[in-house]
């Protein structure tokens, strides 16, 4: 028992052929392929900035609202 013979191939896939068929294999590829894409897509998302964010509007203690982080835990936010 030596190694594979082209006989020995065209029979294993002729058998992969039989199980899965023509078009499973081809939806299968399809299936990878747009796995790939949408993967470099998040990868692309990742590095690009993230926007900044408007400030907190709060309420400070004379119940005036401000555009300043909030100081403290008790604080209303409007």
């Amino acid at each position: 028992m030596g190694s594979m013979s082209i006989w020995h191939w065209i029979v294993v896939i002729g058998v992969v052929l039989l199980l899965f068929g023509r078009g499973k294999i081809s939806d299968l590829m399809g299936d990878v392929a747009q796995g790939i894409k949408a993967f470099k897509k998040g990868m692309a998302d990742d590095d690009k900035p993230a926007e900044k964010s408007e400030p907190v509007r709060t309420i400070d203690s004379t119940g005036k609202p401000t555009n300043a982080p909030r100081s403290d835990v008790g604080s209303n936010v409007v």
